[in-house]
């Protein structure tokens, strides 16, 4: 039934947006024991990981509309399906945040002001980088992220290692990007903290649905024209 696929695609978001950054709002900085850029960066690849083996064979685990979107492109996802899936991400991206927000909240000197994990550019950036700089990294960090999953999701693809890949090139997507945009690459899990934060964020986040979703549909029409037509079931996407 479609929907178990929009059910596993609300969960299968929420744990990557409360998991992915809740390491960054609770643990990235506790102090001495902080976890820093780099466990960040893995948190939010193991949260795609877990999710690919968990669902992947309920719903093929986008978690995301622009991997959803890319995959359409890429003639590898009904369009039918598309509107529904977002739908259900953006749903779960929510979810993620409030409960985030809920345990957050009740910390000494949280601070909605300090962003929330959202994404942002011009002096929202972790880095200061310019709006320019942000939506070049997301499109083609994007881009990039779909290339590896419609790759490693081919049929001709080695079986089984397809999450793994995928986590791990969200992991280096991250470890490269946070600086410049706090790393979207997705706009389900940035409009979740954006709701919550509000102002700055909220008037941000057109470029974390726009750069994503071009970088998306490049990804998936490139892999598509450069590789053979896929054979198989896809699973796993980050």
């Amino acid at each position: 039934m479609n929907a178990k696929k929009y059910v596993a695609e609300v969960i299968g978001t929420f744990w990557l947006t409360f998991a992915g950054c809740g390491s960054a709002v609770i643990a990235a900085g506790f102090p001495q024991v902080g976890i820093g850029l780099l466990g960040v960066s893995l948190a939010f690849g193991l949260t795609v990981v877990t999710m690919a083996y968990a669902i992947g064979h309920v719903s093929g685990c986008h978690l995301n509309p622009a991997v959803t979107v890319g995959l359409a492109a890429g003639g590898r996802f009904p369009g039918s399906q598309v509107v529904p899936y977002i739908v259900a991400q953006v749903i779960g991206g929510i979810l993620g945040a409030l409960v985030l927000y809920l345990i957050a909240r009740e910390a000494p000197g949280f601070d909605l002001a300090k962003g929330f994990a959202s994404n942002g550019y011009g002096e929202h950036s972790p880095g200061q980088y310019s709006l320019i700089a942000g939506f070049l990294i997301e499109v083609v960090m994007t881009m990039m992220f779909l290339f590896i999953i419609m790759g490693s999701t081919h049929g001709k693809a080695p079986a089984g290692f397809a999450p793994l890949a995928i986590g791990l090139g969200l992991c280096l997507i991250h470890l490269v990007s946070i600086p410049v945009t706090n790393t979207s690459v997705n706009p389900a899990r940035s409009t979740g903290p954006a709701l919550f934060v509000g102002g700055w964020a909220l008037q941000q986040l057109w470029l974390f649905w726009v750069a994503p979703l071009i970088g998306g549909v490049l990804g998936g029409v490139i892999y598509r024209w450069l590789s053979d037509e896929p054979e198989g079931e896809i699973t796993g996407r980050g």
